[in-house]
């Protein structure tokens, strides 16, 4: 087995430890970012670091890099408050992949892709068209990491749209069926295949 110091971790040629770092801990959703600035002009991001934060009420958090540069999907959050979440299905990998580019904040970059926008609901911020999990979020609050000057960022979900066909009775939603992928890393796109749903789990009564 492959040892790694905190030490050599550090010596490591740049590129080599972000997808060290980046892949290591496993799979992570893969969603598009929607939002909208002041003037009007669109955006869509690829974000692999969304994770939820309790149901009651329904909170989802991701994180961002320092803002020290340019981040369009967090001014125009911070400009308007509310943004979208949509899912990635696998056919549309390569146009999500592709808004992880670095464009001027005028430049709408659902015109960089095929991705099309959709507008749900008299809402003003773009949803990504066919995507089978949609969610239209309110900016909550956020928090500065202050050991690497990263931003947690969390929004409360205000509508939720799934394919109805991918709701299970007990409310469970399967990505399998929806063919939405994660990400392992910064750039490998993977299949969520289910492999087994299993009950809540107890206590043994005999835990010796």
């Amino acid at each position: 087995m492959k040892v790694f110091s905190k030490k050599e971790i550090s010596e490591l040629e740049h590129l080599y430890k972000i997808n060290l770092i980046n892949s290591v801990t496993g799979i992570k959703s893969a969603n598009l970012i929607g939002s909208i600035s002041n003037s009007g002009i669109p955006n869509v991001s690829v974000f692999s670091s969304v994770v939820h934060f309790g149901s009651a009420p329904p909170l989802l958090g991701m994180v961002f890099r320092p803002t020290t540069v340019e981040r369009n999907t967090y001014d125009n959050i911070k400009e308007n408050e509310y943004y979208t979440l949509n899912a990635i299905h696998h056919s549309i990998i390569k146009d999500a992949h592709h808004t992880s580019a670095k464009y001027p904040f005028d430049v709408n970059e659902f015109e960089m892709t095929t991705l099309e926008e959709e507008y749900k609901d008299a809402s003003y911020v773009p949803f990504v068209k066919n995507s089978p999990i949609q969610m239209l979020l309110k900016y909550v609050n956020e928090y500065k990491i202050k050991e690497n000057g990263t931003i947690l960022l969390l929004g409360e979900i205000q509508q939720l749209y799934i394919n109805e066909e991918l709701i299970q009775n007990d409310g469970f939603v399967s990505l399998t069926q929806g063919n939405v992928v994660g990400i392992n890393g910064l750039d490998g796109y993977v299949k969520t295949e289910l492999i087994e749903r299993l009950p809540y789990q107890r206590p043994k009564i005999n835990h010796q």
